[in-house]
């Protein structure tokens, strides 16, 4: 689908956009108010559309998806893996992509890492990793909303700066 029918969707479902959306963003917005907390069991969630893993290597046999995982357990990620990208010219192109939407607004897209390219253009092996450790599962036992909630280190927490000017605006 493309970013227009991935709006309209989003309007007949009632989840809120904004012009700053592409389309990775616009999927990920229909999954985490449609789909994720629905996943009780242990689930994995695989082949994800290329526009919301820029940095994962395309599928190989499903053109459109990369080679992706998700397992959710109690409608959170515990887990997230990938086999990640190791093709300059390919990595390029997705920075670019990911650089017009960070134009357009969107403060979750990635800029254009010279560096990295560099090293990959030098030459990666081909690697793959799992994201999981001790703040997921410290989310899963708590029942915490979010994994920002049981991070130990304060640095890693959001300040929530708006939020107090908010309730001194209403005193």
């Amino acid at each position: 689908m493309d970013e227009d029918g991935l709006r309209g969707v989003c309007k007949e479902l009632h989840i809120e956009t904004d012009a700053s959306m592409g389309k990775g963003k616009l999927i990920d917005e229909i999954f985490g108010a449609k789909c994720e907390g629905n996943y009780v069991q242990p689930t994995f969630i695989i082949d994800y559309p290329v526009e919301l893993s820029p940095l994962t290597k395309k599928h190989r046999e499903h053109a459109g998806l990369v080679e992706r995982f998700e397992l959710m357990i109690n409608g959170k990620e515990m887990a997230n893996a990938y086999s990640e990208l190791n093709d300059p010219i390919e990595q390029r192109e997705r920075f670019e992509e990911q650089a017009k939407l960070m134009e357009r607004g969107d403060d979750e897209a990635m800029f254009i890492d010279h560096d990295f390219l560099r090293a990959l253009e030098y030459g990666m092996p081909p690697t793959s990793g799992i994201g999981f450790g001790i703040d997921r599962i410290a989310m899963l036992m708590t029942n915490s909303p979010s994994i920002q909630d049981v991070l130990l280190f304060p640095q890693m927490r959001p300040e929530k700066v708006a939020e107090v000017k908010k309730e001194e605006e209403k005193a």
